[in-house]
């Protein structure tokens, strides 16, 4: 959906709360001109959408009364795709807006939906259980996610405000290759003018896009999501991890978090793989490495070889529990 066409639908949703609305609130709403609102409102028009326009010092724009959208014509496998896209994508961390804003979208398209179909769809909701726990989600905002996006689309460098992990504000201008999201963060990879190397941005601690003229090329083959997590894997944490575990190299790493680790083989001993990674916590790697369901040695840091322990202890006294 283009911009302008997204910008008509959110002055129909406007409208549709009901009462007269200045031109000078909708352009602030809008984030447009009075002559642009002019123009979209003769868009609502054309499509048979009856906007009244009210003459005065408390004039404005409002729905003819007793308008209503008609229901929403989905099918019932549309619906639901819908909003159970809604709620995996808030619990998996991928929707960039807050929970509020998932929630009112949701919200919204129970209003419009027919009632027997809406019924059926809240049923799902109230019943529907998880196994797995929801994921923080870390929200870019949504200006700076549409901004760079466009500016990747269309090959632009742009001008970022941004925050390192070490509280550093710096400027500079990036050509941005992709966007990527990963454990409940997005991500930019993109080649940095200052270093001329390509690193990973993470987009909550951009704090402004602005578009420079010019055009750049993706290397040929560059692959966004593979970078991130490299990018990722060389982070400097708190610890580095170093574990021998016993078994085969890809059934290890299939059952290890994706990206998080590099795995190599223990000298000539094939039955044996070293399993490498960085954290700045611990608490979630013994759970984890019990979860591989194969022999393993921790040979750093020391602080895991207690942290295993303890786990080992709870675990035991919980099996002598009467």
């Amino acid at each position: 959906m283009t911009r302008p066409a997204a910008r008509v639908l959110a002055l129909l949703e406007i409208l549709q709360a009901g009462g007269t609305h200045s031109t000078a609130e909708l352009t602030d709403r809008l984030g447009v001109d009075e002559r642009t609102v002019r123009r979209y409102v003769s868009h609502l028009v054309d499509l048979d959408v009856p906007v009244d326009s009210v003459r005065g010092r408390y004039g404005g724009y409002r729905l003819a009364p007793g308008y209503r959208m008609p229901p929403l014509m989905l099918t019932d496998e549309e619906a639901l795709a819908v909003l159970l896209g809604l709620v995996a994508g808030r619990r998996a961390g991928l929707v960039t807006t807050s929970p509020v804003a998932a929630e009112s979208a949701a919200a919204k398209l129970h209003r419009v939906l027919p009632k027997p179909l809406a019924a059926r769809l809240k049923a799902l909701l109230e019943t529907v259980d998880f196994t797995a726990p929801a994921r923080a989600v870390t929200v870019p905002e949504t200006e700076v996610l549409l901004r760079v996006a466009d500016a990747a689309r269309g090959r632009s460098p742009v001008e970022i405000g941004y925050t390192d992990r070490d509280g550093v504000r710096s400027a500079r201008v990036v050509h941005p290759y992709g966007i990527v999201a990963h454990s409940g963060r997005w991500y930019v990879t993109a080649e940095d003018s200052t270093s001329g190397e390509v690193r990973t941005f993470r987009l909550d601690r951009v704090a402004h896009v602005a578009v420079r003229d010019g055009v750049f090329e993706v290397p040929t083959g560059f692959d966004p999501a593979a970078q991130v997590l490299a990018g990722i894997a060389r982070t400097p944490w708190r610890y580095e991890v170093s574990v021998r575990v016993r078994g085969d190299t890809e059934a290890i790493r299939s059952r290890l978090p994706q990206g998080i680790a590099s795995l190599e083989p223990v000298g000539t001993d094939a039955d044996w793989v070293r399993v490498r990674f960085s954290a700045e916590r611990l608490d979630w790697v013994p759970q984890v490495l019990t979860a591989l369901g194969a022999p393993f040695v921790v040979e750093g840091p020391e602080e895991l070889r207690e942290a295993v322990r303890a786990l080992a202890d709870r675990l035991r006294a919980a099996a002598d529990t009467d």
